[in-house]
């Protein structure tokens, strides 16, 4: 039970946030290059630069750099569907009316775009191993749904899925993977970077990612008629004649030269980004491993980007809590603690962390969306009970789990004054 009057724990001067930028100096000399040269718009050297960087790092043959990773990942949904299912109507979705799977704790912008195109989301649970997409479920979901023939997967805070396992899946049953990378670029599974796995992919380079534009993202495919489509989509579909003409649906989705210009700055500091994100998930895992709580995990074969290091509560060591829409209560016990109490604590210190992403499943715009868990039976809102338990482990995660500060300038005395706030709210 956390008590500020028997700690004083003395708040940063500066707030140490959960994730910020990290700046270098280049970015500021390409951002200049674009600007000196007058080449502001959505062309130029410094786009060049980042998809062929991008392209080669994730070990794909085509990136396309556009205005954000939910912009690429709508234009990779969109290309799944015609593939899955012909091309729509110009005043309809490619999925119009049809079920995808899809990750179930994620940001929304993984399942956002699916829903742009007229898709009905099927959320797939997690699994305790990795956090992620749970195979077991996935394989369930395409036995309730035998026609569905797009899995949308996202690699939760920097750690891989169970790629091999899920990619078989997908395979034997005919369908096509999208794959969400927007928080693992970098990170890798059996040696295979992540983001090369889906026949369409995307990474984000958000202002709070391992390397960020500020804004941004890439489309990443080996396909070269997927990456040109992709081209034309995102300049408006105009077609190649003299004048402006449109033959089918198009976006303003290009990137930026000068965004362009902060990432191409970036880029070559990602390993030194992952390498200081790595020492801060080990620090927390020393100094927290004598309390009733687990790091998130890392599976065999994974290599993460540690984007952002979170912690899961064990269960005996929970004080009483509910969570209601947009506000959560709790009982402070004695030994025990909550995510609600410890960020509270964190942020009296003026740090930032957050509570883990909240399943899809439960969120209220996608509440009667179809859920498949592994011992539950498919249907909206479907749970589990196994000796009088509950198992949606989505769930059960977001209401034990807390994403920790893990930003890169975090000093070694900042994150053990972190670690100090956590234990106190355990005595």
């Amino acid at each position: 039970m956390f008590k500020p009057e028997k700690h004083n724990f003395k708040p940063f001067k500066s707030k140490v946030w959960l994730s910020s930028p990290t700046m270098h100096g280049e970015e500021l000399c390409y951002m200049t290059e674009a600007y000196s040269s007058n080449w502001m718009s959505t062309v130029g050297a410094n786009i060049e630069e980042v998809e062929r960087s991008v392209a080669e790092y994730a070990g794909v043959k085509y990136a396309v750099a556009l205005s954000s990773g939910t912009a690429a990942l709508h234009l990779a949904v969109r290309l799944a569907g015609i593939d899955a299912y012909g091309m729509p109507d110009i005043s309809r979705g490619a999925l119009e009316g049809k079920y995808v799977f899809c990750s179930d704790m994620t940001f929304d912008a993984t399942v956002n775009p699916l829903v742009y195109e007229g898709g009905i989301p099927v959320f797939i649970d997690t699994e305790y191993e990795s956090w992620n997409m749970d195979p077991v479920s996935l394989k369930k979901a395409f036995e309730i749904y035998p026609d569905v023939k797009i899995v949308v997967m996202a690699h939760l805070y920097g750690t891989p899925g169970k790629m091999e396992e899920i990619s078989n899946i997908i395979k034997e049953n005919d369908a096509i993977l999208v794959e969400d990378a927007a928080e693992s670029l970098g990170a890798s599974y059996k040696g295979q970077q992540t983001g090369s796995y889906g026949k369409y992919s995307m990474v984000s380079f958000n202002g709070n990612k391992i390397i960020t534009g500020s804004s941004g993202g890439c489309f990443l495919t080996n396909d070269l008629e997927a990456a040109n489509k992709v081209r034309k989509w995102s300049t408006q579909s105009r077609e190649n004649a003299p004048w402006y003409q449109h033959e089918e649906l198009g976006y303003n989705y290009r990137m930026s030269n000068v965004i362009a210009g902060v990432v191409r700055g970036q880029f070559p500091y990602l390993k030194e980004h992952i390498k200081q994100k790595k020492a801060i998930y080990e620090r927390y895992k020393a100094g927290l491993k004598d309390l009733p709580v687990s790091m998130n995990p890392i599976p065999d074969h994974c290599e993460p980007n540690y984007w952002l290091s979170c912690i899961l509560i064990d269960e005996k060591a929970m004080c009483k809590t509910v969570c209601g829409e947009q506000e959560a209560l709790y009982l402070a016990e004695e030994g025990k603690s909550c995510p609600m109490e410890i960020l509270e604590a964190i942020n009296s210190v003026n740090a930032e962390g957050r509570p883990i992403w909240k399943p899809m499943h439960m969120q209220p715009i996608y509440r009667l969306s179809p859920f498949v868990i592994k011992n539950g039976n498919g249907r909206a809102g479907s749970n589990a009970y196994i000796e009088g338990k509950l198992h949606d482990i989505g769930a059960d995660i977001f209401n034990r789990g807390i994403c920790l500060p893990s930003d890169n300038k975090m000093t070694v005395s900042q994150q053990d004054r972190i670690i100090d706030v956590i234990r106190a709210c355990f005595e």
